[in-house]
């Protein structure tokens, strides 16, 4: 219980002090540039329901896609690399040389290949978290010693017992914590890529519904609405990990 109060109270002091600086920032500066949340709040509880909403179901839905795609492509590779050491060594150098180059810097490309499409925005998305996920899985699958997968095998189990009870239990949290260190990347490309070209998206409201005919307050309902794609994000990787990766958290001792 103890523990649980925390874990309120902490977030809820955080929000609080960062919405008193906000507001003091907004009274010093006095420009129209920068409202207080005393008139941003308003009126994002009121948009969200309407416009302001509907671009967030916008954004919701290209970013889950991509975590899905991403998950379902980039962890059964990195399961076969990780326990493949003749083909991770022919791919190895190919992934050492994308891994670290922003992806962000192929969103022309991908244009041209695929069109200005939602599916290209997807595919740009999936792409970042593809790299992150396939990394780790593979390096989590390349430490599992042989001898508990041998072990596991003289009890008669086939692959699908062994991905069951082997290779997910063991990949799962290293497939967790890429996606929740990697959610904030991907919901800023989001940003980016949903700039132009789309009549959908935070990054269209934002950018083009707001910002460019200076609707200041509207600006920040819609910066506020991207704040809160990422935390939902952030908030149910970490919920899916209490629930499956337990080890993972340290307990209060105090």
């Amino acid at each position: 219980m103890r523990s649980c109060t925390k874990g309120i109270l902490e977030p809820a002091a955080g929000l609080a002090a960062l919405l008193l600086f906000w507001q003091a920032g907004a009274m010093a500066l006095d420009r129209p540039i920068l409202p207080g949340p005393v008139t941003v709040l308003p009126l994002f509880f009121q948009h969200l329901w309407g416009d302001l909403g509907l671009h967030f179901m916008a954004s919701a839905g290209r970013v889950i896609l991509a975590i899905l795609i991403a998950v379902c492509t980039a962890a059964p590779l990195g399961l076969v690399l990780g326990q493949s050491p003749h083909i991770n060594r022919f791919f190895s150098p190919v992934i050492t040389i994308l891994y670290p180059v922003p992806k962000i810097v192929f969103l022309p490309v991908i244009y041209v290949l695929m069109g200005i499409t939602d599916f290209s925005k997807i595919f740009l998305i999936s792409l970042i978290l593809f790299f992150q996920i396939l990394v780790v899985v593979r390096d989590e699958a390349a430490g599992l010693t042989p001898e508990l997968i041998a072990s596991v095998r003289s009890l008669g189990a086939g692959r699908r017992a062994l991905f069951r009870f082997v290779y997910l239990p063991a990949t799962l949290p290293a497939i967790l914590t890429a996606l929740r260190v990697s959610v904030g990347t991907a919901v800023a490309v989001l940003f980016i890529a949903e700039q132009a070209l789309t009549q959908w998206g935070l990054g269209y409201y934002i950018v083009v519904e707001t910002y460019q005919v200076l609707r200041y307050p509207e600006m920040y309902t819609g910066i506020l609405a991207m704040g809160l794609l990422g935390s939902l994000l952030y908030g149910l990787i970490r919920i899916i990990e209490r629930k499956f990766a337990p080890h993972l958290f340290i307990k209060d001792t105090g």
